[in-house]
């Protein structure tokens, strides 16, 4: 049998401050009281399971998820896959048969307003179930100040308020995609880009213009700015694009993979009447990035 453990449960999407203070409380609750500590997540959203048709925009891919709880917590990660039998569990089946039975919990801190099982439940009825399977339920302590959740940092990066969503995080908001061939365009006008192909459920935030730092295939950091949506001025009715201009960088990056770290938006995407207005505009997008990023190098 496993050792026995301190556990909580969360799909934890973004692994954002308010999951971070969380995962310090279990960390403390483990050790005071001698148990390992062990976070339980998903291999998949749990709407995807229960509703069919929902179609999740995440902070996080599973990858990426994984590596930000390794980073933010020295316990055990658990992935359990969500199945449609899991989803049909009460709350006191799953504490029976996966936390007590498979992980030998004995302890079990409760996120702020987190809910499981099928049903859910309060907080009163959670403690009694419980009490019922031999598992200590405790309620852990909100963050102080502002409520932060993934759904509300989602909204935020949505609406392009990356500063804001950037604090939540507690990191910067980031993309992490392969680069691929584009039609040339912004090398022509002097701004040459890199085209970002893109996890399909990752979230991408608002159409606009952001100033980035850039981490490259050998680990270097370079400013620049991107560029999300659909080329209005050069073409018509496109498909939304994701490409960033590299300050300072005239390589080749075809078949690489580029990490993204979104600092702050610039601009919403607009039409222009001529590519020289385009030019112009794209000349002061990139003095106003490049201050920016100066700020935080």
């Amino acid at each position: 049998m496993e050792k026995s453990c301190a556990v909580t449960i969360g799909f934890f999407d973004g692994v954002h401050r308010g999951h971070r203070y969380l995962l310090q409380q279990l960390e403390a609750l483990a050790k005071a009281n001698e148990l390992s500590a062990v976070a339980v997540t998903f291999d998949c959203h749990p709407r995807q399971v229960v509703c069919e048709e929902y179609v999740p925009s995440l902070l996080t891919t599973q990858e990426e998820k994984l590596a930000l709880l390794s980073e933010a917590f020295s316990g055990k990660v658990v992935v359990l896959p969500f199945t449609h039998e899991l989803s049909t569990l009460t709350a006191k089946e799953f504490m029976q048969t996966i936390l007590r039975e498979k992980l030998n919990t004995k302890i079990l801190l409760m996120g702020y307003n987190h809910r499981f099982g099928h049903g859910g439940g309060t907080p009163e009825q959670y403690a009694a179930w419980g009490k019922e399977t031999d598992i200590r339920v405790c309620q852990a302590e909100a963050l102080d100040g502002e409520k932060v959740s993934s759904s509300r940092i989602r909204s935020l990066i949505s609406l392009g308020d990356i500063e804001k969503a950037n604090m939540m995080l507690g990191y910067p908001y980031f993309l992490t995609g392969k680069v691929t061939s584009g039609k040339q365009i912004g090398r022509q006008m002097g701004f040459p880009t890199a085209n970002l192909l893109l996890p399909e459920q990752k979230l991408l935030p608002a159409c606009g213009v952001y100033a980035v730092w850039v981490v490259m295939p050998n680990g270097t950091k370079q400013g620049g700015m991107l560029c999300i949506g659909h080329r209005p001025t050069v073409e018509p009715n496109g498909d939304i694009s994701v490409e960033v201009h590299i300050f300072d960088y005239c390589g080749n990056l075809y078949g690489e993979r580029i990490h993204i770290d979104f600092i702050g938006k610039l601009r919403e995407e607009r039409h222009f009447a001529s590519i020289e207005e385009l030019q112009q505009q794209l000349s002061l997008d990139a003095t106003s990035a490049k201050e920016i990023i100066s700020r935080t190098a």
